[in-house]
C-alpha cells in the first residue's frame, strides 16, 4: 500500500491550479517558454509568438499580475524575464514531455 500522502492546505491547491490555468493559454505558455531561454522584449515576443504587441503585452501584464514574470524598462523598451525559477522549470518539463511523446508516436506510426 502505498505512503499517505502530505495533507495539501486549500489555498495551496487554488495556488497551484491558477497557475496551471495561465498556462492553459497557449500564448501565455509560449511567451513562457521563451522567456524560459532568457529574457526578451515586449516586441521580439510578439515576433516570435506571432502576436500582435499590444496582444502579446495584454498576457504578459496577466503573467506579471500572478508573479510570474517581471518586467524592467531599458529606454523605450520593456523587457521580460522570468520571476521564478520553478516556472521555468515546470514549462520547460511540459514541452519536454510533450516532445518526447510526440516524437514516439511519430516512430510507431512511421
Amino acid at each position: 500500500m502505498p505512503p499517505e500522502p502530505p495533507p495539501l492546505p486549500p489555498d495551496v491547491l487554488q495556488d497551484a491550479a491558477a497557475t496551471f490555468g495561465l498556462l492553459s493559454a497557449t500564448v501565455r505558455l509560449h511567451l513562457l517558454w521563451l522567456l524560459s531561454h532568457g529574457e526578451r522584449d515586449v516586441g521580439t515576443l510578439a515576433e516570435e509568438t506571432g502576436q500582435t504587441v499590444p496582444t502579446a503585452s495584454h498576457h504578459l501584464g496577466k503573467l506579471k499580475l500572478a508573479g510570474l514574470v517581471r518586467a524592467r524598462r531599458e529606454g523605450k523598451r520593456q523587457v521580460y524575464v522570468l520571476a521564478d525559477p520553478h516556472v521555468r522549470h515546470i514549462v520547460q518539463l511540459a514541452v519536454q514531455h510533450h516532445q518526447e511523446l510526440q516524437g514516439g508516436s511519430r516512430r510507431k506510426g512511421a
